[in-house]
């Protein structure tokens, strides 16, 4: 507990740095007196348990595969943060694997230390897919959930008033540093309703409550069928999100969500009722983003409707705010590389990768700034109340070069569209407003459905 006590506000402030926005639609709902059973889609491992522990002032018990135990360090830190091992069957391999019997006697005993904690008023956080995938999915539930919350309540006879409360848990760009995720809450589920059912036959009641907790999740997601219509979906979102959604509030990122879900519905539904469109818009979008992969451009550059600004200001920032970046580039480079590059060196798994580099990054900003200002310190200034002003500057010199890269490559990539052959330029733009047309033909035919 102590661990988890300490490593809160260090990761809470990690967050914030590596998410650009972490927003939570209905906060209020995980922040509800316990007990409470929170439950979530799992596409993004370590990172789903931490957005969401942040957000709750009181400590919450996680339920975590036994896999993580294993390892003597690993394990002391899952159990210093308040972590309960879960024993899947298909965890158990090897000849010295326990037996069911033994799987099922472990599982009690961690389910029984579940009920201790939600009988005590606590909160504990579990994910009923049971697995983490990097998908835009949802996958069939355990009841795991359901038995733990119906099995607390049963022991005081629906009495203890313990609640249920799904998170659908939506990444914009999982593995992406200054990406975005959204956490949809939805409304508690009483389990006490559930005591008529659990009554008559309890393992029902544990599949009507599963099956609540799912349909509560779906709700919440963004959800895809399969990945050909998923990369379609994020594709069309990513290039031509601001065309399609004019009046997109930059407040929220509840519109994103509720495009990428019209997206994916339109995708589904055009496969059913009008493949060839679908499959025209494919190919021309596809030829499209191959053109702009081929001049390293991308379709903010060739927009011309969406010119970044021309004012004297704006020319000012970028030269007088050169050496700013040089400066906020030279100090953070090496801690902002070192967690990515580590991360793709040690795992191919995309779910593993964010995770990685949140942790590698808390590692390596602080380290850096304590070396480079024990080295200003003896080298330059000799003065603490200097250093003390250096040190705090590194972080806003970090984003200022990141802001300012980001400003500057634009700028770069428009001024690349303009030296391109005339003949390279009109191509691109005939294949743009190709792929505009379609989208705007597929718009009205679906709106019109």
């Amino acid at each position: 507990m102590l661990f988890y006590t300490v490593m809160k506000p260090l990761v809470r402030v990690g967050l914030r740095v590596f998410f650009r926005r972490l927003e939570v639609r209905h906060r209020e709902r995980l922040r509800q007196p316990g007990p409470l059973l929170l439950c979530s889609n799992h596409p993004n491992t370590l990172m789903d348990p931490l957005v969401t522990a942040v957000q709750r002032h009181q400590p919450i018990a996680f339920l975590a595969k036994s896999t993580f135990f294993k390892n003597p360090i690993l394990g002391a830190i899952m159990r210093s943060g308040n972590c309960i091992p879960i024993y899947r069957r298909q965890d158990a391999e090897g000849a010295d694997a326990p037996s069911p019997q033994q799987l099922t006697a472990s599982n009690e005993a961690s389910f029984g230390r579940c009920y201790d904690y939600l009988e005590r008023g606590g909160t504990v956080m579990i994910f009923p897919e049971g697995t983490s995938v990097s998908e835009r999915r949802l996958r069939p539930l355990k009841t795991g959930a359901a038995r733990i919350a119906l099995g607390t309540e049963a022991r005081h006879d629906f009495k203890l008033g313990l609640t249920i409360v799904c998170v659908g848990t939506n990444y914009f760009d999982p593995t992406r540093f200054r990406s975005d995720v959204l956490l949809n809450v939805a409304p508690p589920i009483v389990v006490a309703d559930y005591a008529a059912s659990y009554r008559r036959d309890p393992e029902t009641a544990a599949d009507e409550l599963t099956e609540e907790i799912r349909q509560r999740l779906t709700r919440r997601l963004i959800i895809s069928r399969d990945a050909q219509d998923d990369q379609l979906a994020q594709q069309v979102e990513r290039t031509f999100g601001d065309h399609l959604n004019p009046d997109d509030d930059p407040s929220t990122l509840y519109d994103n969500f509720q495009l990428s879900r019209t997206l994916l519905d339109a995708v589904a539904w055009f496969e059913q009722h009008d493949a060839g469109r679908l499959a025209a818009l494919r190919a021309a979008l596809g030829t499209y983003l191959a053109s702009l992969e081929t001049h390293k451009i991308d379709d903010a550059a060739l927009d011309q409707s969406q010119r970044p600004g021309t004012r004297l200001a704006d020319y000012l920032n970028l030269i007088l705010g050169f050496p700013v970046w040089l400066y906020g580039f030279l100090s953070n480079y090496l801690p902002y590389k070192l967690p990515a590059e580590i991360a793709y060196r040690a795992t191919k798994d995309t779910a593993f990768i964010a995770a990685i580099m949140l942790s590698v990054g808390m590692v390596t900003f602080p380290l850096a700034y304590a070396l480079e200002t024990a080295a200003v310190q003896h080298w330059l200034t000799h003065d603490w109340r200097l250093t003390l002003l250096f040190s705090i500057s590194l972080p806003p010199a970090g984003f200022y070069a990141l802001g300012y890269w980001q400003t500057l490559r634009a700028r770069l990539e428009r001024l690349q569209v303009r030296q391109l052959p005339a003949t390279a330029l009109a191509s691109l733009q005939s294949q743009r407003a190709a792929v505009l047309s379609l989208l705007d033909e597929a718009r009205a035919a679906y709106l019109s459905k």
